[in-house]
């Protein structure tokens, strides 16, 4: 990507709308539109207005009027891209849109590459990388809680958890390379009882950004839920119940549900995938067992199973049913496990109160008369640990910031090692370089390869 040359795109979604949004950057963007641009106001000049001021007027070429047009400046460095920015507001024909852009395609501008928008601030410093992959997760985010974490990244989040504790590190590890040009003298510029407290602290602060991840990327990408249980207890109905749509086919014949069904719903802010597996029994069928199988697969992949019972055939068995309630535990001993009692519009009260004081923690629900779904939603998003949110905390949500976190823990723990086992120096500066190595991969603060660079921005949108 070529930083001094001007790159037009569109930065509104392609179609038809009421406006559509025209971006162009670099150094001779002001002046190319200007060349173009005649303003209601006669003989307005655009590369002599101030920044950050709007302009109203019309895009002429060869006599011909393309459209009425509303022109904003922004002028360097006080622009997104740190370069002059130039964004048209157009009437949103496709037509107008391609018409705009193929004039400047053709007067000196070349067509922006997914992302360069935002590399370009990068670049300019106008944003460390991990806001910058940031930007990303806020288009993306289709729920509260996926919002404020991509907001949190993009204001600095990782960023300011790291840039102090990076710095102490920088200053300790320019002791020690000092210390490594006066080896033959034996003397010590860092303090080693400070630098091992440093080091535990990073190391704390680095595992707890790790373990944020699993619940970051649940945030990000919807947790999912799978609904289990034996053929004909309401899995389907139940899915359809969260959907608010007839998503799942619903029967009376048992086994209906061979594969795997998935949807998203948003409940309080949450992203949640539930999967309506086949129904598990002892079955002869060949591809029921598959359906089976996958069954138990997805609830391995879950964060959260809900385990589906019917009321009326608990009251009938109970002693079987506890039996597959622990079996279940027993097999997902690491995973959350919400059993719900569905079809309790077919027992009585007394049956009712028998029901809830065999299984603790039941949720109550008839899935067919939409009863208890308010309750079964509420009780999801407990399960749910969202007090990081709440209380602002960063949380890992992007895979490359995981794996360079888990590098950079696995140096400082080297360097951690080295200290207890009071090796040379020289020995664990090593580990130190590839621990901030590895921190400011994350920020772009060492440098990057341009192939990290490539793959990042390639996955934006062109125009942003």
């Amino acid at each position: 990507m070529i930083q001094n040359d001007t790159i037009v795109a569109l930065a509104t979604p392609a179609g038809v709308g009421a406006i559509a949004v025209i971006r162009l950057s670099g150094e001779k963007s002001i002046e190319l539109v200007d060349s173009f641009f005649s303003s209601v106001k006669k003989n307005k000049s655009l590369v002599q207005q101030k920044s950050h001021t709007l302009h109203l007027g019309h895009l002429v070429h060869n006599n011909s009027v393309i459209d009425q047009v509303l022109v904003s400046i922004f002028k360097n460095p006080h622009s997104y891209t740190g370069e002059n920015v130039v964004e048209i507001s157009c009437h949103g024909s496709n037509y107008i849109q391609q018409e705009i852009i193929q004039l400047f395609l053709q007067n000196g501008c070349r067509m922006a590459d997914n992302g360069e928008f935002t590399m370009r601030a990068f670049l300019n410093g106008k944003m460390d990388l991990s806001q910058a992959e940031a930007v990303a997760d806020v288009i993306a985010s289709n729920s509260a809680a996926s919002h404020q974490v991509a907001i949190q990244q993009m204001r600095g989040g990782i960023t300011n958890e790291l840039q102090e504790l990076r710095g102490q590190l920088l200053d300790f590890a320019a002791l020690i390379e000092l210390e490594l040009d006066f080896s033959g003298e034996d003397v010590e510029f860092a303090d080693r009882t400070k630098f091992r407290e440093l080091v535990t602290k990073i190391s704390f602060v680095l595992k707890r950004l790790i373990d944020s991840f699993a619940f970051g990327n649940a945030m990000k990408n919807g947790i999912p839920v799978a609904i289990i249980g034996e053929p004909n207890v309401g899995k389907s109905t139940l899915l359809n119940a969260l959907l608010n749509e007839e998503r799942a086919i619903v029967s009376d014949i048992a086994g209906t549900t061979r594969d795997a069904i998935e949807d998203e719903v948003v409940i309080n802010g949450v992203v949640f995938r539930f999967i309506d597996t086949a129904g598990i029994r002892e079955t002869e069928d060949v591809v029921e067992s598959i359906g089976i199988q996958k069954a138990f697969e997805k609830a391995e992949n879950a964060q959260l199973i809900i385990f589906l019972i019917s009321a009326q055939k608990f009251i009938e068995a109970p002693e079987s049913f506890l039996q597959e309630i622990a079996a279940i535990k027993e097999r997902f001993p690491h995973k959350r496990l919400l059993t719900i009692a569905n079809k309790i519009d077919t027992i009585s009260e007394e049956q009712l109160a028998s029901l809830t004081a065999q299984i603790s923690d039941l949720v109550l629900l008839s899935a067919k008369q939409k009863i208890g779904i308010d309750t079964l939603e509420q009780e999801l998003t407990s399960l749910v640990n969202t007090g990081a949110l709440s209380n602002n905390e960063t949380i890992v949500t992007n895979s490359r910031h995981f794996e360079a976190l888990t590098l950079a823990l696995e140096s400082i723990e080297s360097v951690k090692q080295g200290i207890e086992l009071d090796i040379s120096s020289d020995l664990f500066a090593i580990d130190i370089r590839e621990c901030l190595r590895h921190l400011g991969n994350i920020t772009g603060e060492y440098d990057v390869d341009k192939d990290i660079l490539g793959h990042i921005f390639g996955n934006f949108c062109i125009g942003k």
